[in-house]
């Protein structure tokens, strides 16, 4: 396989992986598939986390993620096992 194949597989990897947070978090269902309100909440998060106030949020966002990613391993067990 050429290079710029697999370049190519894993930056579609990476998005596929990064649009099933979409889903997982339920921000896609609560906007209603609505793909402007979903940028422009991301655009707000990149704008939280440039501020000053953006080592807090990434603390607690982290965070909230990881017990996120815990509890759903903890209900669904590890799909790598």
């Amino acid at each position: 396989m050429r290079k710029w194949q697999v370049e190519r597989r894993k930056r579609t990897r990476h998005l596929i992986e990064l649009g099933g947070l979409v889903i997982k978090s339920r921000i896609a269902h609560l906007a209603g598939d609505n793909r402007a309100m979903i940028y422009g909440a991301l655009l707000w998060i990149a704008e939280r986390l440039e501020s000053e106030q953006g080592a807090r949020a990434r603390a607690i966002w982290s965070e909230k993620g990881s017990q996120a990613f815990e509890a759903d391993l903890a209900v669904k067990g590890d799909p790598r096992t």
